[in-house]
């Protein structure tokens, strides 16, 4: 009789074990998707800090081509694969585009001058 019970402590300590693995799995399962939801919010926090600072350059200063410039070197070391676009529309209307290659499998940039597979944050400003 006796055992008997020593197979049912060991079963016991396997199923215990098993749910303490499928357990920790999941958590640390959380914590990568936490940890790459954090990068991507970071990634379009300073992808909007830059499509601003952009806007606001270009509003305020006539040399449009040295204020890109800058701002491509900036969103290149600040971003992966960073780029830095600006768009005129017919209606006076000018779009500051800041791109950088997905890590993830987010939406693509619906911008046209931005390049394929990358995503992006676009401002709409008058000059």
């Amino acid at each position: 009789m006796k055992d008997v019970q020593r197979g049912d402590s060991l079963i016991e300590v396997m199923i215990a074990l098993t749910l303490m693995a499928v357990t920790a799995l999941g958590l640390i399962a959380t914590q990568s998707a936490l940890a790459r939801g954090e990068r991507a919010a970071l990634l379009h926090e300073r992808a909007a800090m830059i499509a601003d600072s952009v806007a606001e350059g270009i509003r305020s200063d006539a040399d449009r081509a040295a204020i890109v410039s800058q701002w491509q070197g900036r969103a290149a070391s600040m971003l992966p694969a960073g780029d830095v676009a600006i768009s005129d529309r017919a209606d006076g209307v000018r779009i500051a585009t800041v791109s950088w290659r997905a890590q993830d499998r987010s939406e693509p940039c619906p911008e046209p001058q931005a390049k394929p597979l990358t995503s992006c944050i676009a401002v709409a400003f008058a000059r």
